[in-house]
This record gives C-alpha cells, sequence and structure tokens, in this order.
C-alpha cells in the first residue's frame, strides 16, 4: 500500500501545482478585483519564502524542481505586477525545460526496464523503473510496467501499490486496474479482484470480453481452493475413498512395473473417484503426472502403433481424466495444459483403434459442452486439423459419428475456431466434405445431415464461404445429393437435403463464375422439389431459387418455361411469412427482366390481388420486393388500367412517403407510383385528391433513372 509520507508529499505537490496554475491565470485575469488580489496573494508568498527557514525553499515532485523564489527580485519590482508576471514566467519556462529534460530520461530508463522485462530479467526492469520515477514521478506507465514485473516477482502487495500510484495520475487507467486484479487474485483476495476487474467495465464497456475472462478466472481459482481445503479435511478426517486415491497414486508410482499393472491400477483408481473431492485429491496428489514421471506408462500412451496392452493402457487412462475432470473446471485445464496429452489428443482421435476414439470423443465432449471448456479447447489445442478429423466420423455407422458432430456443432460457437479452420479448409476438409457428399447413400446420413448444417454454420465465416464457394465439386456434390433424394427418398436422406438447400443458401451470399456456370442446373433443381410433400424443403428451394436467379439470365428463362410464376403466386396466395419473403423475392428477379414473367404475373395475379395484399404486410423486405414486382408488371398493357378501383395509390403513396428504415420500400414504392400514373393517367385524379403530387413528382426521378 502507499506509505503515508510519500502520499503526503505527492498531494502537497498536486495542490501546489494548482496553486500555481490559478495564481498565474488571477494575474492576467480582466478583472482588476481579481488581479489586484492575485498580486498581494504572490507578495505575500515571496514574503514567506524569503523569511523561510532553508537558503533555497525547493518543491520537487518526480525529481522535477520547482523553484518558487524565481530570482532576487528588488522591492519595486515586486509592487509591480508586470515585474511578477514576468518572473513566474520565466520560472514556469525553467520548470517546464527541467521537467521535458527528465520526461525524456526516464523515457530511456522505462525502455531499458521494458527491454530487461522482456528478456525475462525483472529484477533489472524494477531497477529501471524505478530510477525512471526517480526522475519523474507522476509517469503512469512507470508504476504499471513496474507492477507488471512486481507479478511476475511474486511481490504481490508492491504491484498493488504501484497500481495505486498509477490510478493517482491517471484515474481511468484500465492496465493498472487489470493488474491490481492479478495481484489480488494472486493474494486469494477475490472479492478485491472482481472488484477491479468491475472498474474495467465501468470505464470501458467494450472491454466485456476481457472482462468475463478476468472474472471466470476469479470464480475458477475461488472455487479450486474451495475444493482443495474440503478435499483435505475429508481426508485427514480419514475417509475411505480419500485414502485409497492417495494408495493408487502412490502404488501407481512404482517404477519399472508391467503396463498391465498400470493398466489395473489406473482403472481401479478410475472406481475410487467418485465426486468431487477425489477429483481435488487426485488433482493435489500430482495424479496429472503419471504419463511424466512413468516411462512405462508414457511410452505406451504415446506409442503411434499400439499394440494390445497399450490400447487398454490408453483407454484406462482417457476412462479415468473423464472421471476427473468431469463438472471440474481446474482439472480440465490442467490436463489439456499438460504437454503430452495436449500432443496426443489429435492423434488419438485419428488413430483408427475403436475404443480409443470412442472415449477420446468423450473426454473432449466434457470440454465443449460448455463455454469454459470450449475455451480451454481454442487456447491450448491447435484446431486447424480437428475439423477434418472430426468429419471424417461421418463415415462410421456407430455412435461415434454423432458424437463427433455434437463435439464440432459445439465448437462452431467459437469465432476463434473458425479462424482457425480457415488454415487447412480448402486443401483438407473440402475434399473430405465433397467426398462425403457424392457418397450420401453410403454413409451414416443422420450424422452427414448435421455435418452439413455445421458447414453451413461455418459460412458465416466469409473467408470459409468464400472458399466453398468457389470449390466447383463442392457445387457439384451438392446438386447429385438432391438428385438422389428422389430415389432414396427416406427420412434420413430427407434431412440431408433440407441441410444441403441451407448450405446452397448460404454460399449463394457468394458471386462468382462457377455459381453462374451452375445457376441453370441448380435452378433447375429447386423446381423439381417445389412439388416435395415437406414443407420446410420447398421453402428451402424457393430461397435457393431467390439468390441463384441472380446469378443468370438463362436460369431465369428456364424456371419462367417452367411455369416459376404461376407456383410463386401459389405459395403467396397460401402464406407464410418465410416463403412469402423468398416467393416474392424469386418473382421480383424474374420479372426485372423477363417479359414473359411480367405478362404471367399479369395473367395469374387477377388485378393484383396476391401483390395489393403483399404490399400490406408489416415485412419492409416483402413490401419492398412487391412493390418492385408490381412497378416491373405495369408495362404490361392493361395492367395498370386493372387497379383503378383499387386502393393501389394510397397504398403505394403511404410506402413512397413512409418512414421505413429500409430506402428501397420507398423507392420500389415511388417507382411503382410513377410508373402506374405513365401507363393509366387516370391514377393521377385519385393522387391529387390524396395530395399525393409532390411524392410523385419527386418519384419521377426514379422512373426516368429505370
Amino acid at each position: 500500500m502507499l506509505q503515508g509520507q510519500q502520499e503526503e508529499d505527492f498531494q502537497r505537490f498536486l495542490r501546489r501545482v494548482d496553486d500555481i496554475t490559478n495564481l498565474l491565470q488571477d494575474l492576467n485575469s480582466p478583472d482588476p478585483a481579481v488581479k489586484e488580489s492575485a498580486i498581494a496573494e504572490t507578495e505575500k508568498r515571496l514574503r514567506e519564502q524569503e523569511a523561510g527557514k532553508e537558503e533555497e525553499s525547493k518543491t520537487t515532485v518526480n525529481r522535477t524542481v520547482i523553484n518558487t523564489r524565481a530570482s532576487d527580485m528588488s522591492t519595486a519590482e515586486a509592487v509591480n505586477p508586470d515585474g511578477f508576471l514576468a518572473a513566474l514566467e520565466k520560472d514556469a519556462k525553467e520548470r517546464a525545460k527541467r521537467r521535458k529534460r527528465n520526461e525524456r530520461l526516464a523515457n530511456a530508463l522505462k525502455e531499458k526496464g521494458n527491454d530487461a522485462f522482456r528478456k525475462g530479467d525483472y529484477d533489472t526492469a524494477i531497477q529501471r523503473y524505478t530510477e525512471g520515477l526517480e526522475k519523474l514521478k507522476d509517469k503512469q506507465e512507470l508504476y504499471t510496467n513496474r507492477a507488471q514485473a512486481y507479478l511476475k516477482t511474486h511481490e504481490y502487495e508492491k504491484a498493488i501499490g504501484d497500481c495505486e500510484w498509477a490510478l493517482k495520475c491517471s484515474e481511468k487507467c484500465i492496465k493498472a486496474y487489470f493488474l491490481m486484479g492479478k495481484a489480488h487474485l494472486a493474494l486469494k483476495h477475490y472479492s478485491e479482484s472482481r472488484q477491479c476487474y468491475q472498474k474495467i467495465l465501468e470505464i470501458d464497456p467494450q472491454k466485456e470480453s476481457l472482462f468475463k475472462d478476468c472474472i471466470s478466472e476469479v470464480n475458477l481459482e475461488e472455487k479450486r481452493m474451495k475444493e482443495e481445503d474440503r478435499a483435505m479435511k475429508e481426508f485427514l478426517s480419514g475417509k475411505l475413498a480419500a485414502l485409497s486415491v492417495k494408495e493408487l497414486l502412490q502404488k501407481l508410482d512404482r517404477p519399472d512395473q508391467n503396463i498391465l499393472f498400470y493398466a489395473g491400477g489406473i482403472k481401479a483408481l478410475t472406481g475410487a473417484v467418485k465426486d468431487c473431492t477425489e477429483q481435488t485429491l487426485f488433482r493435489t496428489n500430482n495424479g496429472f503426472s503419471i504419463i511424466n514421471d512413468n516411462e512405462v506408462v508414457r511410452r505406451g500412451f504415446c506409442a503411434e502403433r499400439k499394440h494390445i496392452a497399450e490400447v487398454d493402457l490408453s483407454v484406462s487412462l482417457l476412462l479415468l481424466w473423464q472421471a476427473v475432470c468431469a463438472g471440474n473446471e481446474e482439472n480440465q485445464r490442467l490436463l489439456l495444459t499438460h504437454p503430452d496429452v495436449n500432443a496426443q489428443l489429435s492423434k488419438l482421435l485419428a488413430s483408427g483403434v475403436l475404443e480409443i476414439q470412442k472415449e477420446t470423443l468423450a473426454l473432449i465432449m466434457l470440454y465443449s459442452e460448455n463455454e469454459n471448456g470450449r475455451r480451454l479447447l481454442v487456447r491450448h489445442q491447435d484446431l486447424s486439423r480437428w475439423l477434418q478429423i472430426l468429419v471424417m466420423f461421418v463415415k462410421n455407422t456407430d455412435a461415434r459419428a454423432s458424437s463427433a458432430m455434437n463435439i464440432l456443432s459445439d465448437l462452431t460457437q467459437e469465432e476463434k475456431f473458425k479462424t482457425q479452420c480457415r488454415i487447412m479448409f480448402s486443401t483438407g476438409v473440402l475434399p473430405v466434405f465433397t467426398q462425403l457428399l457424392t457418397s450420401a447413400k453410403m454413409v451414416n446420413q443422420a450424422a452427414l445431415a448435421q455435418c452439413i448444417g455445421i458447414m453451413g454454420n461455418l459460412c458465416t465465416d466469409t473467408v470459409i464461404r468464400m472458399q466453398m464457394a468457389d470449390c466447383k465439386e463442392c457445387w457439384q456434390a451438392c446438386i447429385k445429393l438432391v438428385d438422389e433424394y428422389f430415389d432414396v427418398n427416406t427420412p434420413k436422406y430427407q434431412e440431408c437435403l433440407f441441410a444441403v438447400l441451407g448450405l446452397m443458401m448460404n454460399l449463394l451470399l457468394e458471386s462468382n463464375a462457377i455459381i453462374q456456370c451452375l445457376a441453370v442446373d441448380i435452378s433447375g433443381r429447386c423446381m423439381s422439389l417445389l412439388g416435395d410433400k415437406d414443407g420446410r424443403i420447398v421453402t428451402r428451394a424457393i430461397g435457393v431459387l431467390s439468390r441463384v436467379l441472380l446469378a443468370s439470365s438463362l436460369a431465369v428463362e428456364a424456371v419462367v418455361k417452367e411455369g416459376v410464376v404461376k407456383k410463386m403466386i401459389k405459395f403467396l396466395k397460401a402464406g407464410g411469412q418465410i416463403t412469402s419473403n423468398y416467393a416474392i423475392k424469386t418473382l421480383s428477379i424474374c420479372t426485372r427482366s423477363n417479359r414473359e414473367a411480367q405478362e404471367e404475373v399479369v395473367k395469374s395475379d387477377k388485378r393484383f390481388s396476391v401483390l395489393l395484399k403483399l404490399l400490406d404486410s408489416e415485412n419492409e423486405i416483402i413490401v419492398g420486393n412487391a412493390a418492385f414486382c408490381l412497378g416491373q408488371c405495369l408495362v404490361v398493357p392493361g395492367a395498370a388500367t386493372s387497379l383503378l378501383n383499387s386502393n393501389v395509390v394510397m397504398t403505394l403513396l403511404k410506402h413512397a412517403g413512409g418512414d421505413a428504415t429500409r430506402t428501397s420500400v420507398q423507392e420500389n414504392a415511388a417507382i411503382a407510383l410513377g410508373k402506374l400514373c405513365v401507363a393509366e393517367p387516370r391514377h393521377i385524379v385519385q393522387l391529387r385528391e390524396l395530395n399525393g403530387m409532390a411524392i410523385l413528382n419527386s418519384s419521377m426521378k426514379y422512373v426516368h433513372s429505370i
């Protein structure tokens, strides 16, 4: 904590700086009374200094000298306010010059301290920061840097003291609160640590992620200490299970035993771990050192090609770690940071040995099912290959496939996982995934459906989506899966189709030459799905159409010839907001440049009853597309005349002059209104009655620009 005398000196300095600043301001005041009072105060201070006990009174802060005598001044100068002001200004310049020099020296010492810190020489770093503070005592960075070095040397009280000094220099110093929180945590001051981290969030709400990580660390540490205290009490009280854990660990510590001896001992130890107490005693008695302290165990666990006994040993270890890590976050952290375990996890997943893979998946699921566990995986594991390995489990017909997909579903919640997946996605993952799609009949179809959905989620990452959208083989595999649906058509295959349509919708957010080339094929498959009995599949097929048609005018011509307009009108009449959204967008694309589609809308939607109903929707996207579609169809002879006895003018006027959040709603409505009046001037009468000519005039610029 801050020393009393140091605190008093520091506060005295701050007060004097404020006094001198205020005095200078008052001497320059345009108010004669204020100026006269300042002169009197200056004379008083100079007399006090001249009569002072010391030969030269100085105030030092950060070793920067403030000379309050300024110079020997005559009585005449003292009486002259201009003389006082000149002297004080001269003194201020001298002090500024000295401070600038001291600041330069302090910065140089700070850099030397930083260099020593980077090299791990924390004592030297502390010394350099201290020397810097002797030059400039109010330099906040020197306090926080020295506090960071004190943390490294486990001098936590000193670290807290430096953070308090830093906060006196800058009360919103986030680094000071962060380091103080770390120091309090090391001292087991959990409440104080949380308060420090709470301050960070109050200063900068954007630091919420850092705040959550820090609070999580405090909670875990507090929980760990409570667990260890409780476990020790139960051990000392003679609880049988607690005693068994320690005794079994001691037996496993025997060197040079047969591998079966260790496998049997590990199984017995697993049976003894029943609750948090035994999990904690396993940790506090160095249970995780079984691998690195025992060469037989380590060699068997790390062997690439395992014989039967080594497989048995590895499975036993995996079951033990499941027992000691279930619900125990500290044990999860220690296991995952163990070098051998860290290095072996991906190898165990890809081992090809059923039992090892099964128990490795079960162990990983302990982590993936909760946020803290997922963060541990992302932080301590190189997950760039995991996606490829886990996707390959879809080929298995047993529970491993489902477990692997559940893990991937959990991991895709972490943005850092998606970032890591980019590394090997196009070269390692896409070929495997494409192969799974092309052999959909022969793989685990339930797992494949889940896998396709996971790929769709990964497409929220722009880099991954671009890589998939640029893969022609992937698109062709998706089309092949759609084709096979009509042959297989089982519930599980139905789920695969539903998932692949969703994936295609996500990929169609991109635009490239491959999509343009395959647009006719893709839209043709979607048209064939519009008669499916599963409404979910129909909706997604329309969704794919609403995106793929944008890529190709040839695709638009093809679907119009296949009767897409009548089908979309039919779906729009049936209702359903998601389906309507996709269907009206599909109609808008078709009518934008295809005269046959425009004529078909006029023919199929008598008096535009469907479009007029959509214009009253609460969904702005639907309204905007409906207005756009209507505007395109008004070029058909007689279309505008058929609307004479409707409320179309009022409806379009409302949207054109409304306050929708999407400007396309106003623009499309204004364009449709202008086209309506151009095609059928009698609509202008109603427009005048509604005082809407101003809106019509403003809409004409849109009409002429089409």
